[in-house]
């Protein structure tokens, strides 16, 4: 049957294109459904500040009358603008084992994409690198955490039919929490204590995190922009509102630590407990009882998911990691979490991958970004 493909215009078409991924993974056993409220609020451009300064194509595919695909083009224009790039990113593809779906929905972005002046498409990335990033291309037997994509192993391939090349891989670590805190770290965090006027700043309560959100997510959007973090575009003071308004209900306030010196904040790392048990027994779906079986999931779970942290520029290379690592296992363990997901680590960064190999850390996921030429 021929595929064609067209723009999402109609609310029954927005309903499809949240939905698809549904049925495309029905008994996939390690995918984990979105949380729809979320869904429906990201992919809603009155509600996403993102879509004001981003070009955006939302597409499915069909056979007949039956959606079979789906797929997301973006053209940040901030980012560009700042890396002096002419890049477009595709993102949240999903369809049923065909390669022509893939193949059209792609070139249909690539099109589009090109009608806009672009030289270049990656992905699968969102808006940022807040948003899902990257294939999956190892690991596919471990379920997929809350903020990453979990696609079948046959879909890199059909993208790389299409001409597309690794850009960049981001690996994964699985870390046991030891019984008691590394002697390094324990002699680290000490020294630092002892001599660099520093001090960690640990929570009981929700609502003594609010006034440190913007505080906090400022010094991410400086130290990943110093960097050059792949794909991050930094977060003006809204986008900071709603990124803390989706993660705050479900965030546990023992696993963020803030590191402070004379006032100002140098260094966070920031962790959840995995609850995709939850959703996926709740199928996505918070009300009107689902929200009870992700907080059950989240006290019953053993393992805690690394999600942010940064350091700030002049104080790298002190021991503030091994500060912040060692009050995060130390919460871990008396927590009774058993193991830790060290989230994305980019496959260029050789000293934390070191780190973390260092601490018995296990290479258990890789996800792979693509790039194309649009010639």
């Amino acid at each position: 049957m021929d595929i064609t493909v067209r723009e999402v215009k109609s609310r029954r078409d927005r309903k499809d294109f949240l939905v698809l991924p549904e049925k495309i993974h029905a008994g996939h056993e390690t995918w984990v459904h979105p949380i729809y409220m979320d869904d429906r609020a990201y992919f809603n451009p009155k509600k996403n500040r993102a879509f004001s300064y981003c070009d955006t194509l939302l597409l499915l595919a069909f056979e007949g009358d039956e959606p079979r695909g789906r797929a997301m083009g973006i053209v940040n224009r901030r980012y560009n603008e700042e890396r002096n790039e002419k890049t477009a990113r595709f993102g949240y593809l999903e369809t049923y084992e065909d390669p022509r779906l893939v193949e059209a929905l792609i070139r249909a972005l690539e099109d589009w994409a090109r009608g806009l002046g672009m030289m270049k498409m990656i992905g699968p990335y969102g808006f940022s690198d807040q948003d899902p990033e990257g294939f999956l291309i190892q690991g596919f037997e471990h379920r997929a955490t809350i903020a990453t994509y979990h696609n079948f192993p046959w879909m890199p391939g059909f993208v790389e039919r299409l001409g597309y090349e690794k850009d960049i891989d981001y690996f994964v670590y699985q870390l046991d929490v030891p019984d008691d805190i590394p002697e390094l770290y324990r002699k680290v965090s000490e020294r630092i204590l002892r001599r660099g006027n520093f001090r960690v700043i640990e929570f009981r309560k929700k609502k003594e995190i609010k006034p440190w959100i913007h505080r906090v997510l400022g010094l991410m959007n400086e130290c990943y922009s110093q960097t050059n973090i792949y794909g991050y575009s930094p977060l003006d003071e809204k986008e900071m509102d709603a990124l803390a308004k989706r993660y705050l209900p479900v965030l546990d306030v023992r696993f963020v630590k803030v590191v402070e010196r004379e006032g100002e904040i140098v260094a966070f790392i920031i962790a959840m407990p995995d609850m995709t048990e939850g959703i996926r027994a709740a199928r996505g779906r918070l009300f009107p009882f689902g929200f009870m079986k992700v907080l059950r999931a989240a006290k019953k779970t053993k393992q805690l998911d690394l999600l942010l942290g940064a350091v700030k520029d002049k104080y790298r290379g002190m021991g503030l990691d091994a500060l912040m690592g060692s009050r995060m296992l130390a919460s871990a363990r008396e927590a009774g979490y058993k193991i830790m997901d060290t989230h994305h680590e980019m496959e260029a960064n050789i000293r934390v991958r070191a780190e973390m190999e260092r601490m018995g850390g296990r290479l258990y996921k890789k996800y792979r970004v693509y790039k194309k030429a649009l010639a």
